[in-house]
């Protein structure tokens, strides 16, 4: 019997490829591409005779693309974390991920444990992490929702130390989407969930390198909290995914997906997972907080807008005395409750969606509005833009967003415009189907829209990788990992003009290959200079 679209894609545990692979090249490949896309994203969906709820629990499998002198090597390798491993030696989940509670011994009843679980307000997360890699001075980090991080040899793919977050910063979940700095310095944000008093938004940087003194410790060590912003929901602190910065200010937005903190305190002894612990009010507010990075305290000013959540940024910058702020939002949850794998299954072999679609959205934020201004007033100045800033009373401002498109995800930028004026997104294109169909660039100015799509692929997230001394925002090459649903075809790195989105070339790898999530480019001098190895490289895009 055939393999159904979502047991190929989905469903079906990939095997490693841990020795280099070399790829069939189609096309040319500029010489001066040279160094590792790095991916990161769920590959082995059940263990023994127990499967995982939901995709994104599936156990971590990196894979990389290195190129060098036009040619192309495969490899990838599952993340050997402690998770993983216990996994693996009990061949069966015995730890829980975030939609599927495990209970280590099945021969025990569930409160056997449950007073081990009630003793902490946050159980022990899984150190799985799955969804993106971040460059940490000279290291580099697989990174997912928890406190934990794990380091990684990015050239061998090997798993290194486990590392704790919160031994640093008091968070106990954390982005796995931080930003960099002009200096290379890390921002990020993390929720901490006191046991007595308010959950708090901890917005915190890690130094590009430790100090002069101190050069043989992580710059982990040296993290520091600049703003800590109180949770309108007491202790029921918001779902989020990603946040905006530009040079002089953080936003973060706190929607209304909710994680009920007793419920997950008391989950393990429920019986249920996590995930259950999150719920969306409709009825509530989505705030948006405004933290200026030079005096590290949020403005005065409140600003809120309709229910809505939020997984990706887009990107944010400063004009004219306004944030001009965009996201990628959805008008309920059925995004995550859609990648439940029966549901997933539902919807790829049924060719329907259960989720609702993207929208790109902008809104506009204003710093300095006219504080003489009557109530129901648009304080908004910016003469180019319909997004709304309607002043409701004293310090209260209802933001009302300006569209600027439909069914994106998955959304890139030149990060070298990352905080700024910009003008081109990159972002996987979604419709009627839970997964990407085709890559698009989109012209923020002119509305205009340029695709590639191939009949029975399926593109991952598009990474745009700037030409060394690029003049223009769109000089550069967009990569995107491609799997397919043909059996005549093999899974391929496509390589696309960032300009005239042409294909460059193709490098296909004869390989089960999974679809990932995020990940980052690593060029070649950036490998060597951080010591690590002296033949190939990786890095973040824009960081120079």
């Amino acid at each position: 019997m055939a393999e159904s679209l979502a047991e190929k894609m989905f469903f079906k545990n990939k095997q490693e490829c841990p020795e280099p692979r070399k790829a069939t090249v189609r096309g040319h490949i500029p010489e001066w591409l040279q160094g590792t896309l790095l991916r990161n994203g769920p590959g082995r969906h059940t263990v023994g005779d127990t499967t995982y709820n939901h995709w994104f629990d599936g156990m971590a499998l990196l894979h990389s693309f290195t190129f060098k002198k036009g040619e192309v090597y495969y490899r990838s390798k599952f993340l050997r974390g402690d998770s993983y491993n216990s996994n693996t030696e009990a061949n069966r989940i015995v730890v829980s991920e975030f939609g599927t509670m495990a209970y280590p011994d099945p021969c025990k009843n569930i409160f056997s444990k449950a007073t081990s679980y009630l003793s902490h307000i946050i159980p022990e997360f899984s150190d799985n992490c799955l969804i993106n890699i971040m460059k940490c001075g000279e290291d580099y980090y697989a990174t997912t929702e928890t406190n934990f991080l794990r380091k990684i040899d990015p050239l061998t793919l090997d798993t290194l130390e486990k590392v704790d977050y919160s031994k640093y910063v008091a968070v106990n979940i954390a982005t796995s989407h931080p930003h960099y700095d002009k200096d290379g310095n890390i921002l990020n944000v993390g929720t901490s969930i006191a046991d007595k008093g308010r959950t708090k938004y901890m917005i915190f940087q890690i130094p590009s390198s430790p100090p002069e003194k101190k050069r043989r410790n992580s710059c982990l060590k040296h993290a520091e909290v600049l703003c800590a912003i109180p949770s309108f929901g007491l202790i029921n602190p918001s779902y989020y995914h990603s946040f905006g910065m530009t040079e002089n200010y953080i936003i973060f937005v706190e929607q209304p997906f909710k994680l009920d903190i007793l419920k997950l305190a008391t989950a393990y002894f429920r019986g249920v997972n996590w995930a259950s612990c999150l719920s969306f009010h409709k009825e509530e507010k989505t705030w948006i907080h405004v933290v200026d990075k030079r005096t590290k305290k949020p403005i005065a000013t409140k600003f809120y807008a309709d229910a809505l959540i939020v997984f990706h940024h887009v990107n944010a910058y400063e004009e004219d005395g306004h944030l001009l702020v965009d996201i990628i939002a959805y008008k309920d949850n059925s995004l995550y409750e859609m990648f439940y794998l029966t549901n997933l299954k539902l919807d790829l072999d049924a060719n329907s969606s259960l989720a609702s679609i993207p929208v790109c959205q902008r809104f506009v934020i204003p710093l300095h509005h006219d504080m003489n201004a009557d109530m129901g007033v648009n304080v908004v100045r910016l003469p180019y833009v319909t997004a709304q800033a309607i002043k409701e009373k004293e310090g209260v401002i209802y933001c009302l967003p300006e569209v600027l498109c439909e069914g994106i995800e998955l959304p890139c930028i030149n990060y070298d415009y990352n905080g700024k004026k910009y003008k081109y997104i990159y972002a996987a294109h979604v419709e009627w189907r839970p997964v990407p169909t085709e890559i698009v660039k989109f012209n923020i100015h002119t509305r205009e829209t340029l695709t590639w799509k191939e009949e029975h692929c399926w593109p991952a997230e598009p990474l745009f990788v700037p030409t060394p001394d690029a003049k223009e925002e769109d000089e550069g090459l967009i990569l995107s990992t491609i799997v397919t649903s043909d059996p005549k075809k093999v899974p391929f790195l496509l390589i696309l003009d960032g300009k005239t989105f042409k294909e460059v070339a193709r490098a296909s790898v004869d390989v089960d290959m999974h679809v990932d999530l995020h990940g980052i480019f690593i060029p070649e001098r950036a490998l060597s200079t951080d010591g690590l190895h002296t033949d190939t490289s990786v890095g973040q895009p824009g960081l120079k």
